[in-house]
Parts: structure tokens; C-alpha cells; sequence
């Protein structure tokens, strides 16, 4: 975990940024791999509700890619806002941290922090669909750590980082849309309106300046060696 890893070619990084919005933008693809980034939405309330002291109750993955996290405690206070706000933030702020390490040469370190993070989540799984998920993930980072080559290992860690980072925008577009059908009145912005008595679309916007500060700075970490 933590070996240093070899830079990768030029070519490299630019298939996998293409790969990564391909598999955002194709229709198809994004309706397996949105699942990934329910998986990190979820986890990120989960992680920021046990950084409050509230008590994890469990995890729930849907077929839809719908999910939700479980979590007693305060129903109100200021860890009630960021645990809820974390969601939609979640794949972008974890996509902008892979991207850091990836350049300190510690790649394989990304695909064990999945790993251990996906290992964790099982423990707290609640419906058959969601240990499916978990399962099918896990086992193709462990597969990747364990049985990989460096450098299937490398452009993996460079994959995976950024599809987090190009992928979160959309989900909250999509919010958007639900919303603004009123589809979506239990959405994580219309909690944070009644918590905070601030708009909904205001939450809204502040999901999406978030994720893509982070996917410019990440894109910029991890493309500027292309450019130099």
C-alpha cells in the first residue's frame, strides 16, 4: 500500500479521462456504473454521521440506485446539516482526495482505501441488492490489488479517481430535474431547506460548485503531467 507507483504514460491518462466521461455520458453505461456513485453518496452520510457521534443503524442500495443511510441521534444541530449535505458532495470530495494521492505516486493506496471502505459498508448493509453491490465492487478492487499488475493497477487507481470526480455533477443535475417535477420532495436539499429554512435550490447550487471545484482542481492535479 504504501510502494510507490510508477507514473503512467501520457497516453494512459488520456484514455482513462475519456473512459471515465464515457462512462458518465453513455446512457447505458451510466445506469451500471451510477450505482458506484450511490455506493460513495451513501458512505459519505455515513462517514460524516459517525464523525458526529451519531449511531450507524445501516445502509440500504436499490436497484433504481436509489439508497439510504441509516443514522439515529440529534435530529437537528449542525451535524445533522453537513452529514446530510455530505451526500451529493461525497464522490467529488473523495474523487478530489484520490487525486492527491495519485500525485504522490501512492496509486495502489486509492484501490485499498476502496477496498477497506467498501469492507466496512457490508458490515452495515441492509437489503440483498446492497450486498450485491458491494460484493460485485469489492471483489474487482481486491482482484485488481491482489492479482493486478502494476500498471493495470495504476491506470485502475487513475479510472477510478476520475469517474468520481466527472461523474458527480450529474447526479445533482438529475436532482434538479426531479425537483423541479416534484419528484423528489424528500430529496437531501429539501431536508436541508426545512433544517435550514435556506431554499432547496440553493443547496442545489451549492452541490454543484462544490463537485466541480473539485473536479477542476482534481482534473488539473491529475492531467498536469500530461501538459507539462
Amino acid at each position: 500500500m504504501s510502494a510507490i507507483s510508477p507514473t503512467p504514460a501520457t497516453w494512459i491518462v488520456q484514455v482513462v479521462a475519456v473512459v471515465a466521461v464515457v462512462l458518465v455520458l453513455e446512457p447505458h453505461a451510466w445506469r451500471i456504473t451510477r450505482n458506484v456513485v450511490t455506493i460513495i453518496h451513501e458512505g459519505a452520510h455515513l462517514v460524516v454521521a459517525l464523525l458526529f457521534g451519531r449511531r450507524l443503524k445501516g445502509v440500504r442500495l436499490h436497484s433504481d440506485t436509489s439508497g439510504v443511510a441509516i443514522s439515529s441521534g440529534k435530529p437537528t444541530g449542525l451535524g445533522v446539516v453537513l452529514m446530510t449535505f455530505a451526500g451529493y458532495v461525497g464522490p467529488a470530495v473523495l474523487g478530489l482526495g484520490a487525486a492527491w494521492v495519485l500525485g504522490t505516486r501512492h496509486a495502489v493506496a486509492v484501490l485499498w482505501i476502496g477496498v477497506v471502505a467498501l469492507a466496512a459498508m457490508l458490515i452495515l448493509v441492509r437489503n440483498l441488492y446492497g450486498l450485491f453491490s458491494l460484493t460485485v465492487v469489492g471483489a474487482l478492487l481486491f482482484g485488481l490489488v491482489w492479482l493486478g499488475t502494476e500498471q493495470q493497477q495504476v491506470a485502475a487507481a487513475y479510472l477510478i479517481t476520475s469517474f468520481m470526480l466527472v461523474a458527480s455533477p450529474r447526479p445533482v443535475i438529475e436532482l434538479q430535474r426531479s425537483r423541479a417535477r416534484r419528484a423528489a420532495p424528500d430529496s437531501d436539499a429539501d431536508q436541508l431547506a426545512r433544517l435550514t429554512r435556506v431554499p432547496g435550490i440553493v443547496w442545489v447550487g451549492l452541490f454543484l460548485l462544490v463537485n466541480i471545484g473539485c473536479l477542476l482542481l482534481g482534473g488539473w492535479w491529475i492531467l498536469r503531467p500530461v501538459w507539462a
